[in-house]
């Protein structure tokens, strides 16, 4: 059973968690390393579990592990045992359910667990999960990410959580690699460059057309991509897909490279929301440098809109 349809059947919208690397660097823990986030996964464990707790008590229906960067060759390049690397991807799925259940027992509150599972590119740590392309098969590439679908899935999450993919081409690899397991176990969403293409160059539409006709895939969206790019890629998406579409958009800010620091200003999520919804948006959160502020503003849109929690 598709785990999002008993709480897609009562609420507008799904809310989802936010940044999870940046928030770990907030406090202060560093994450300039090829592991990224999942470095804590072997140096910080706990910091990783207050961050699942921050979301959940801001609201989220659904937070994601800390997987994305996590694979058994990057841990192995890091120094650990391919047993240390196998064990470590399972770790960020029991670090999720463990918050999720805690905070479930004492609120009576229920929320599902994502398997993040990052692109090639993220393993790869140059730079290449925002253009794709990477010189690989499709087969290559399925057979990069069935060792870690594998690795999480045995850990039983709810779902798995297929992110910031950069071009179709990998979300095919993806579809194949996911073709053991049930239907409606994962979603797949692309970073995409402007309204309308993914990073990789792929025109939205060809993707949702693609992963609509994929059973195991529960919903399709965006993430790590502009908010003011989130409502056209969604109005494209919806003409081609009866899935529930997924949007959670970085918070705006944009990084200087030179000066190696973000510039702007955060986006008012709340005041996007309408938008995003009428557009076909059913699960809704924050990448990067969002914040449990950001999904508190979102959980409060949804219970307005749903008529407010009894």
């Amino acid at each position: 059973m598709n785990p999002l349809e008993p709480l897609l059947a009562r609420e507008p919208f799904l809310v989802l968690d936010g940044a999870l690397a940046t928030e770990l660097e907030r406090a202060g823990f560093a994450i300039d390393d090829p592991l990224w986030s999942a470095l804590a996964l072997m140096d910080a464990p706990e910091r990783i579990a207050a961050v699942h707790r921050s979301y959940l008590e801001a609201g989220a229906d659904v937070i994601t592990t800390a997987s994305y960067q996590a694979t058994v060759p990057g841990f192995r390049r890091k120094g650990c045992t391919a047993a240390e690397a196998r064990r470590l991807l399972r770790r960020s799925v029991r670090l999720a359910k463990d918050a999720r259940d805690a905070y479930e027992e004492e609120t009576g509150r229920h929320a599902l667990v994502a398997a993040s599972v990052g692109p090639y590119g993220a393993y790869l740590a140059d730079g290449s999960e925002y253009r794709g392309r990477y010189g690989l098969s499709r087969a290559a590439l399925a057979a990069f990410h069935r060792e870690r679908l594998a690795l999480l899935w045995d850990e039983g999450p709810d779902l798995i959580a297929c992110e910031t993919i950069p071009c179709l081409e990998e979300a095919e690899a993806l579809a194949d690699a996911l073709a053991p397991y049930p239907a409606g176990c994962a979603w797949v969403s692309f970073s995409c460059a402007d309204g309308r293409h993914t990073c990789g160059g792929d025109d939205i539409a060809r993707c949702a057309a693609f992963l609509d006709g994929v059973p195991q895939i529960a919903a399709a969206g965006v993430n790590c991509a502009a908010p003011a790019y989130i409502a056209p890629l969604l109005s494209r998406m919806r003409a081609h897909t009866a899935k529930p579409l997924a949007a959670y958009p970085n918070s705006g800010e944009v990084f200087d490279t030179a000066r190696r620091m973000w510039m702007g200003r955060p986006a008012d999520f709340a005041a996007l929301v309408p938008a995003w919804h009428a557009a076909g948006a059913r699960l809704i959160g924050g990448c990067c440098r969002t914040t449990p502020d950001t999904i508190r503003a979102l959980a409060r849109v949804r219970d307005r809109l749903q008529g407010g929690r009894s």
